[in-house]
């Protein structure tokens, strides 16, 4: 049995790539590289074609710390105890960012990576709500709002909520 080169070498691992057509030449772009994409039998690349993606908007991460963080650091008890919107940010990123393997696509950016190891083998949060899409920060500010209300969390912010809540989802 002869080994050619072919089967002995496997291909290197290819980079993603972004292309967002808004002209002839992104569009030539696109097709010169689908003519050159390695053609795998056992690893086979995967295109995706979407609409972009609207990230959320900085008027919403205001609101998030102006409206739900502030309100739940000052009247929440949990296990009989206060925290800061600092600390209430972080546990709701642990528990409300979406799982990159178990979440709509269109709930997140790009590339999106909830959690990294460390050399001793923990999990790190890098996850943030930059991360997220308009859709994607709509549903978790939801998930905050609603865990505040279930301790009690009377909110301050309603009426500019539901007006940027119509600009975020827009």
């Amino acid at each position: 049995m002869t080994i050619t080169g072919s089967e002995i070498m496997e291909r290197l691992k290819f980079a993603t790539r972004t292309i967002y057509l808004r002209s002839e030449t992104q569009r030539d772009t696109l097709i010169q590289l689908a003519r050159n994409l390695p053609l795998d039998k056992e690893k086979p690349l995967e295109i995706v074609v979407r609409e972009k993606q609207k990230a959320r908007c900085l008027d919403a991460n205001s609101l998030m710390w102006a409206g739900p963080l502030k309100d739940i650091s000052e009247q929440a008890l949990f296990a009989g105890k206060k925290y800061s919107a600092e600390v209430w940010h972080h546990y709701f990123k642990c528990e409300f960012l979406p799982e990159p393997d178990f979440c709509d696509a269109d709930l997140v950016k790009d590339g999106y990576k909830k959690w990294e190891v460390a050399p001793d083998g923990t999990r790190v949060l890098v996850g943030s709500t930059s991360d997220l899409t308009k859709r994607g920060f709509a549903l978790y500010l939801t998930e905050i709002e609603a865990f505040g209300a279930n301790l009690g969390v009377m909110y301050s912010f309603i009426l500019p909520r539901l007006r940027l809540s119509a600009r975020i989802l827009a």
